[in-house]
């Protein structure tokens, strides 16, 4: 099994709390980086940074970030190299993620899914596998832009 770094601000974590039980019921090993709570407000680069450096670094396989929209989040762990992060508001955008962008951490809003549309997320994405093909070729070109504008 992968395992699953987790990362959220205060409005992602209660759906954080509930997917690091579901993921740790089907036998899932998580990383939580936190926030540790839905009480008191936090900056959301804080916590999914080091869930996206952990994935990146070998550390986790996979990575799952919570926040309002996830829309920060998802610019956050974008911005560490190797990642491919991607917002889902659904099941059918978590499994193109993978299957088409092979997505290795998604980010999803707490305010705007239920917590069982967020389960149906994470499941999905999970369940998914990579094609490949024509989509290897459009990632290749991600990494070869990412290689120039960074140097």
């Amino acid at each position: 099994m992968p395992t699953i770094a987790l990362g959220s601000d205060h409005a992602g974590f209660p759906l954080k709390e509930l997917a690091k039980a579901h993921l740790q019921t089907r036998g899932y090993p998580v990383l939580d980086f936190g926030t540790t709570s839905g009480e008191t407000a936090v900056d959301y680069p804080d916590f999914i940074l080091p869930a996206a450096q952990s994935v990146a670094a070998g550390q986790c396989d996979l990575g799952i970030v919570f926040g309002g929209s996830g829309n920060g989040e998802a610019m956050v762990a974008n911005k560490v190299r190797g990642i491919r992060c991607a917002v889902c508001w659904n099941a059918e955008s978590a499994r193109l993620a993978r299957e088409h962008n092979n997505a290795n951490v998604i980010a999803i809003g707490g305010r705007l899914v239920s917590a069982v549309e967020g389960i149906q997320i994470i499941d999905t994405w999970l369940a998914a596998v990579f094609e490949g093909g024509r989509h290897q070729r459009r990632l290749d070109k991600i990494a070869q832009f990412e290689a120039l504008s960074r140097g």
